[in-house]
């Protein structure tokens, strides 16, 4: 659907059960769990769909291993179910992955091994695979770029992976597929109020500068690591409820792990877990965990985080990746709930907080990719109370999500799952953006068309993962991009032009 129909719907319809403000995991949760309720939902975004933290992830879909140590073991149960209903709804996007823990230490094998067997027993009947231990020789074998030395073996075990930026787009259509509206490019300025109680909110479009007042029985701010900016609009000088942390990621070439099994590191210097993760024919290295005092919408992964990453993977890796290596360096950031007992980022909860305001405004936060869903219908549960909604179940536990199929597709079409057939149909689709990228130009025109891309940035970042594959190549592909948009959109050398200029300093920040 073209932006204008978009727009002249959202003239046409003032008053809405539900607006949802953000548009990245947390909000489209919700959107399609108040749509698959029946209920008459929008959702604004103030940039793009998955701009911040939910297309900076590592890419697993887990219960978290590190949780089940720190003893979290009902946050673990619920993500473990959770990570097996998105397998169910989403099998095009959500893949089973195997990890291996290298033990090179005697007690390393029984005490990993263990702990994976009570991960197994949470997971119950929606447990992927059974985890075991492996030899020395078995764990080369899954990944024969291990450090040998010391090695006795290691357990592997199971977890899901996907792509996150292209479930955010997936859960997009999914939500205009059941009636819902979702607008990108188009922030919230401020709350309006009906005596003391918010009652909607005032939104602009970015592109025109148009304004809209817009009714609701509920608003929800789940707008992530900018929560505290939503909250002040509803109550000037609210005590800040978030102390942000920053994750920084690698990428490096496949040649570093060339199978299909993943690495994780259990202990590292800042007592993370680090993962080597195999994704879209690169591999991902990271996370890192560091407190962070400003939320950015660029955060750029500091100097001593890269350093840290291939610090911890040369002691694990016969090929040592170094600064040469890295094809692209991104950083998100983690919406963390105060803990003011704590002054580390590592002890806070990755639960997700549901607050109401005396307004009424209802923030949700905290969580991750892999509770999603579940964080979606227990906010619409709270606005049916607040908004005084019909009650209706939500239908979200086994909802098939747009392009759900069994059929396993190659790079790159298995992130369409049966909406790659449309697009194998178009123009261009023999063109590839670059040599060094699977993408082609008819992947292009369909986000643009269907997929809600407006800029360089939405096409190379999100709708493709150009980006975050290989950042030169990528800038490369930008010119061409560029064209397609303009022919597209009927943008002018002007606008095309300064796109441009914005890609090529944003893609300076994801490049060593």
């Amino acid at each position: 659907m073209k932006r204008s129909e978009l727009l002249s719907r959202l003239r046409e319809s003032k008053t809405w059960d539900v607006i949802i403000i953000g548009g990245g995991a947390t909000g489209l949760g919700a959107a399609v769990d108040a749509a698959s309720r029946g209920y008459q939902t929008l959702l604004l975004e103030a940039y793009d769909y998955a701009k911040g933290t939910s297309s900076r992830a590592t890419k697993l879909v887990h219960g978290g291993v590190r949780y089940l140590a720190q003893g979290n073991i009902s946050l673990v149960r619920d993500a473990l179910r959770e990570r097996g209903l998105m397998r169910q709804n989403a099998p095009h996007l959500v893949s089973n992955l195997g990890l291996i823990i290298p033990a090179y230490g005697l007690i390393d094998l029984p005490f990993y091994g263990a702990g994976l067997k009570v991960y197994d027993l949470l997971a119950g009947s929606l447990n992927l695979k059974a985890s075991r231990w492996l030899s020395k020789d078995q764990a080369l074998e899954h990944i024969p770029t291990l450090v040998p030395q010391g090695l006795k073996g290691g357990v592997l075990y199971y977890d899901g992976q996907f792509d996150d930026a292209r479930l955010a787009i997936t859960l997009t259509r999914t939500f205009s597929d059941m009636g819902g509206l979702a607008l990108n490019y188009m922030p919230v300025t401020s709350l309006q109020k009906n005596n003391t109680a918010v009652s909607g909110v005032i939104a602009k479009d970015s592109e025109t500068n148009e304004e809209f007042r817009l009714s609701a029985k509920a608003v929800i701010n789940a707008t992530g690591v900018q929560v505290d900016d939503i909250r002040s609009m509803d109550e000037a000088g609210v005590k800040p409820m978030l102390s942000p942390s920053q994750g920084a990621h690698l990428i490096v070439d496949k040649t570093f792990l060339p199978l299909q099994t993943a690495l994780m590191i259990p202990k590292t210097d800042d007592g993370r877990v680090l993962f080597a993760v195999p994704w879209h024919d690169k591999v991902i290295l990271g996370t890192t965990d560091t407190a962070v005092e400003k939320v950015t919408l660029e955060p750029r992964a500091l100097v001593q985080e890269i350093e840290f990453i291939l610090r911890t993977a040369n002691r694990y890796l016969v090929k040592k990746p170094t600064p040469n290596d890295v094809r692209s360096v991104f950083a998100g950031l983690r919406p963390l709930v105060k803990n003011e007992a704590s002054t580390s980022t590592k002890a806070l909860s990755r639960d997700h907080v549901i607050r109401i305001s005396p307004t009424g405004l209802i923030t949700i936060t905290g969580g991750k990719w892999t509770t999603y869903r579940k964080m979606g219908e227990d906010v619409i549960k709270q606005a049916i109370e607040i908004g005084k909604l019909t009650p209706s179940p939500s239908k979200t536990e086994h909802l098939s999500l747009r392009g759900s199929t069994q059929e396993k597709l190659p790079e790159p079409w298995w992130v369409y799952g049966s909406d790659a057939k449309e697009i194998q149909t178009l123009s261009g689709v023999d063109v590839l953006l670059h040599q060094a990228l699977p993408y082609n130009e008819a992947q292009v025109r369909y986000a643009i068309r269907e997929e809600f891309a407006r800029t360089i940035e939405d096409v190379l970042a999100r709708r493709t993962r150009s980006l975050l594959l290989d950042a030169k190549a990528s800038l490369q592909a930008a010119p061409r991009v560029a064209e397609i948009l303009a022919e597209e959109l009927g943008y002018t050398p002007q606008g095309v032009q300064k796109q441009l200029e914005s890609y090529q300093m944003l893609v300076k920040t994801y490049i060593i």
